[in-house]
């Protein structure tokens, strides 16, 4: 199989990651932070290396301000129902996935905010940051955007966009579900107030883990509230982090994973993956131009505009069409709309979604030379 939905999740994981969950289940495989013997204080250290490691990444000052989630749509959950508070207004991208935009549109439902959402312009970031700053308010409490576009890649002007909030002392988040382990982020010198990650994508940790990085976890409501191992002789929550959000028994053996997979990140070297998935989808984009039947939808990718993901269509072809076929010649795509129906909409591929191509630091020329030529087979097809 030439797989490229590494957007979805990466495949295959490292065998570092692979045997880190497995020794988790042996060596690790008592509760941290709830009993005094042996084998949990172990296995707490594990558990608090993984936080030291995502906070080193990241650019954040406190381990302690890293929580565990179970992927990037729990954390983002985390953030908007624990910060937003009745009448507050919140500015975001047309670019969201449903993560973002699902939330922000119940709570809407529900009289509980407002929300405006900001065109985003590709390539363009003077533009960009003038939408968002027409949007922003008297009582425009955050302005939360993706960090890239999970369908078309464009990535979105994070420095200047924080510099924005802040300066209508709004809080700024980013989901970074497409970003983490590729491309750099440092929250501090970015101005991250609070960072969404999945664990199982750029991350290379296994499914079922995600991240919330907080500069500041100090106005955070939880959305689980129960046993900590801490303080348990009260009946309120802690309020220190990261007791305050972790409720009830973690995903050792994924976050165990998900700490192999930083140690992966770090010997392979982010810059070296980044830089190899990004030429892979030029080359792909340039061969996918000449083929007259395809359709693409963004500029050529580029270092610091796009994240190394592509979407293109077949004339005449159904995304979902498109991918069936591919599949058949044994490649593994995305199809449809990517849970990002706004995206869709402002690229105006609403009514057939897109097939959405993406490598990882796996994926051969040869895996390249695949999809091209079974692309190019079907483009042919009358």
């Amino acid at each position: 199989m030439m797989y490229f939905d590494n957007a979805a999740t990466t495949y295959p994981k490292p065998r570092m990651v692979r045997e880190a969950m497995a020794r988790a289940l042996t060596e690790f495989g008592a509760n941290p932070g709830r009993s005094g013997h042996t084998m949990s204080l172990r296995t707490a250290e594990r558990v608090y290396h993984c936080r030291e490691q995502a906070a080193e990444l990241f650019g954040l000052p406190d381990p302690e301000n890293v929580i565990f989630t179970l992927n990037c749509t729990h954390a983002v959950n985390t953030v908007l129902h624990g910060v937003l508070r009745r009448g507050d207004h919140v500015v975001t991208s047309d670019l969201e996935h449903n993560a973002v935009m699902r939330p922000l549109y119940q709570m809407a439902e529900e009289g509980i905010i407002t929300y405006s959402t900001a065109h985003v312009c590709e390539g363009n970031v003077e533009q960009t940051v003038a939408n968002f700053q027409a949007l922003m308010g008297a009582n425009t409490h955050m302005l939360i955007c993706t960090h890239a576009s999970n369908v078309f890649g464009a990535v979105l002007p994070i420095e200047p966009l924080a510099a924005l909030a802040h300066a209508h002392d709004a809080l700024f988040v980013v989901d970074a579900a497409q970003t983490a382990g590729i491309l750099p982020v440092d929250m501090q010198k970015m101005g991250i107030d609070f960072l969404c990650l999945p664990g199982h994508k750029g991350l290379y940790g296994p499914m079922g883990t995600g991240l919330l990085l907080c500069m500041d976890g100090e106005g955070i409501r939880p959305l689980v509230e129960g046993g900590t191992g801490s303080l348990s002789a009260h009946l309120a929550q802690p309020p220190i982090l990261p007791d305050k959000m972790e409720s009830g028994t973690g995903n050792t053996p994924g976050i165990l994973g998900l700490s192999a997979g930083f140690d992966f990140i770090r010997q392979a070297e982010q810059q070296d993956i980044r830089e190899h998935e990004l030429r892979l989808m030029q080359q792909l984009y340039d061969a996918l131009a000449q083929i007259e039947k395809v359709l693409l939808y963004t500029h050529r990718p580029e270092e610091g505009k796009h994240a190394p993901l592509l979407s293109f269509n077949i004339f005449g072809l159904h995304s979902e069409q498109a991918a069936s076929l591919l599949n058949e010649d044994g490649v593994a795509v995305r199809a449809g709309l990517h849970c990002a129906p706004c995206a869709h909409k402002a690229y105006h591929t609403f009514e057939t979604g897109t097939v959405r191509v993406a490598p990882s630091y796996f994926t051969s020329k040869k895996d390249l030379y695949g999809l091209i030529k079974s692309i190019q087979k079907i483009a042919k097809q009358p």
